[in-house]
């Protein structure tokens, strides 16, 4: 018994003497070991930050006019806590604030709603922290700011001061919102993403969310100043911890010219206005014009001298936070989605300006671009025939008249051959490709590289795009009787399924036909097209499409300058410039473009193309023409390449064609029939080097 007793009192004293040294040893990890950490948080839990937001930086032209500035407003905050403890939630507040600042209660109950909650809006809520003010007005009169502050206790929930912001300021009337982009609250996603959180952002920070406020955030934004102090359970700031200055941000200078930018935008909207009014000329009459963009490039280097897109919108509607009304329409289909950059987003078949990379396909599969060939009004391919543009029977012609009248018959039947050559409905193990090679060789298919986010990347439907469409859609067709409306179990698009989910895969004649003259399942941008026509002016180099210029310190001082970088180089060869300068030529002299340039002084050569898209519209109407005009000039010592694109806009000629003349008037200054060069875009020359600032007021330097 006695034995029994001593082994029980053994192992109690063996536990607790193992309890106290685990208590040890945990003290010791928190005390020595972890000590730092949790003093860390200790000091976390009593202290606060108060933010010195940093000044961004501007974003200006090529010779320092400002596009992007900061300015001071007085800013109304919403408190979103505050008003969540409220018994009716801050109905009464937001309905009484929303008549002080002349908007409605909706709008602001929107702004203040945070997005992902329950019963939020999914456009125009508050994408940043629930802990943060939210402002609802940036730009408030003193009179609203000073009756918020001596009437607190009818706006509980509610602060004004002055704050900075950004602003664009539309100097020389440009608009540029696609460029530019805009700055929205940083969220708590942005928060997990590695830069931002090795950038040590707040919660109460601005990130750039677009265009290049976001591809140059990094540069443009600065480092914030933070004052940490200990605070007492009474919230009384007992001591400072931690105080660092705020680190201003650098200035992006860019090769966009703000007074070529603003005649780019009025004549692109100009050739929308013509579109829908009947241009002269289109016998069809108006057209829908949803849509368009129109480029300027410098083809020996591939800077962007100008970029538009319409539909825009003001970029300044940012400034307050969107209302719902505001952030529908920016998506709205029905509004042609002004959010969508159709320079880089937007993606239409190219239709006859691709027969200047099919001469480089063909010349590159042995014909000759001197001989001539026939271009009958149609061309049968297997069960179907291929009709000519206009269905124009325009007899035996060389190329280069083929290029400048446009004959689609003459591609038709060199893609054929071609295609036959390679094997037909049996394509040899490795086929010559001619065509595909050739675009392949533009780069097309695949984003140019440009300095903006979100840059779409057209589509090159060769063998493996083929291919690849038949693997994600071969269910579809083989299954289509079962899962299409009644309204398609047609005759014709049974036969069409059937025929797809058996051999989807294969490159078919009508394929190659198509591909020829720009059209079938083939996409460009119109960015992928400049810079296209970028390499056939300056003999085959590809330039990466750039807009930043340098990088400049607030002090003036050039941080870094961004050179400009190759591609690669297409296929064509010394003779197929030659021969596409010439060709492009005589469209604008005696081609489909002669009427539109008759007498005009600039030697442009160029090609327009009508696309036709098979498509429907919202209303079930079918959907109108594409119109394109891609361009380089002068002719004989290319210099800058311009392309105008108008979708459902009709004819190449009588409405992007137009437009693009008139781009040329402003850079290389004609006046009637003559050139003026002294009231050119550029009358000393493309900028090449960086402008001095006077970085106070962000204007160039005069010597």
């Amino acid at each position: 018994m006695s034995e029994r007793s001593d082994r029980r009192l053994l192992v109690i004293m063996i536990l607790v003497s193992s309890l106290i040294v685990a208590l040890f040893g945990r003290l010791y990890y928190l005390q020595v070991i972890s000590g730092p950490k949790y003093q860390q948080l200790a000091l976390d839990n009593q202290s606060r930050d108060i933010v010195t937001p940093a000044v961004r930086g501007m974003i200006l032209d090529s010779r320092g006019v400002p596009l992007a500035v900061n300015r001071t407003g007085l800013v109304v905050t919403v408190d979103h806590t505050a008003l969540a403890k409220q018994p009716d939630k801050g109905k009464a507040v937001l309905t009484k604030l929303a008549k002080l600042l002349k908007s409605d209660y909706e709008t602001l109950w929107t702004k203040t709603r945070l997005c992902g909650e329950k019963g939020a809006p999914k456009i125009g809520c508050w994408a940043g922290s629930p802990y943060q003010p939210i402002p609802v007005s940036k730009a408030a009169a003193s009179s609203v700011a000073l009756q918020i502050i001596e009437h607190a206790e009818r706006y509980p929930g509610v602060s004004a001061r002055a704050e900075g912001f950004r602003y664009y300021p539309a100097t020389d009337g440009v608009n540029a919102a696609h460029v530019m982009g805009y700055l929205g609250p940083v969220t708590l996603d942005d928060m997990k993403i590695q830069k931002y959180v090795s950038a040590g952002l707040h919660a109460n920070d601005l990130i750039g969310k677009a265009g290049l406020e976001f591809q140059y955030d990094a540069e443009l934004r600065g480092k914030n100043g933070v004052k940490r102090v200990t605070v007492d359970r009474g919230g009384s700031v007992r001591k400072t911890v931690e105080n660092t200055t705020p680190v201003p941000g650098n200035h992006l200078v860019t090769s966009i010219d703000s007074h070529l930018q603003k005649v780019v935008e009025e004549q692109l909207q100009a050739a929308i206005y013509r579109a829908r009014g009947g241009a002269p000329g289109d016998k069809r009459g108006a057209h829908k014009a949803d849509a368009g963009a129109a480029i300027v490039l410098d083809v020996t280097n591939g800077r962007v001298l100008a970029m538009a897109s319409w539909p825009t919108y003001d970029p300044n509607i940012w400034l307050d936070g969107l209302s719902f009304k505001q952030a529908a329409d920016l998506f709205d289909e029905k509004n042609g989605v002004p959010a969508l950059s159709r320079a880089i987003q937007g993606m239409y078949a190219p239709a006859s300006t691709f027969k200047s990379i099919s001469v480089v396909a063909a010349a590159a599969a042995g014909y000759n671009m001197n001989a001539s060939y026939k271009c009958p009004s149609s061309v049968q391919i297997g069960n179907r025939e291929f009709k000519n543009f206009e269905t124009k029977n325009q007899g035996t012609i060389n190329m280069q008249t083929a290029i400048a009248v446009s004959c689609d018959t003459i591609w038709y039947q060199i893609a054929y051959d071609e295609w036959v050559r390679d094997g037909g409905l049996r394509p040899k193990s490795n086929p010559n490709d001619y065509f595909f090679n050739a675009a392949r060789s533009f780069n097309l298919g695949k984003k140019t590289g440009i300095d903006l986010p979100d840059e779409a990347s057209g589509r090159l439907p060769d063998r493996q795009w083929k291919n690849e469409f038949y693997k994600q859609n071969k269910d579809f067709y083989c299954n289509f009787q079962n899962r299409a409306k009644k309204s398609d179990l047609t005759p014709y698009l049974i036969a069409i399924a059937k025929e797809n989910c058996t051999d989807g895969y294969i490159i078919r004649a009508g394929d190659a036909v198509n591909f020829s003259i720009g059209q079938g399942d083939t996409l460009v941008t119109p960015i992928q097209l400049a810079v296209a026509y970028s390499a056939i002016a300056n003999g085959g180099t590809l330039w990466q499409p750039w807009i930043a210029r340098a990088v400049v310190s607030p002090t003036g001082k050039v941080i870094k300058e961004f050179a400009p970088e190759k591609l690669g180089k297409t296929e064509q060869t010394p003779s197929d410039t030659a021969f596409l300068h010439k060709a492009l030529r005589s469209v604008v002299t005696n081609g489909t473009a002669a009427g539109i340039f008759a007498g005009y002084p600039v030697q442009v050569a160029g090609k327009t193309g009508t696309a036709q898209d098979l498509g429907r519209n919202k209303n079930g109407s079918a959907k109108d023409d594409t119109s394109w005009f891609a361009s380089f000039a002068p002719a004989d010592s290319p210099q800058y390449a311009v392309v105008m694109v108008v979708s459902q806009g009709g004819f190449g000629a009588s409405v992007s064609a137009v437009g693009v003349k008139d781009i040329y008037t402003t850079l290389f200054g004609v006046v009637g029939n003559k050139i003026d060069p002294t009231k050119s875009a550029f009358p000393n020359g493309i900028p090449n080097t960086i402008p001095k600032l006077d970085v106070k007021n962000a204007k160039p330097v005069t010597n």
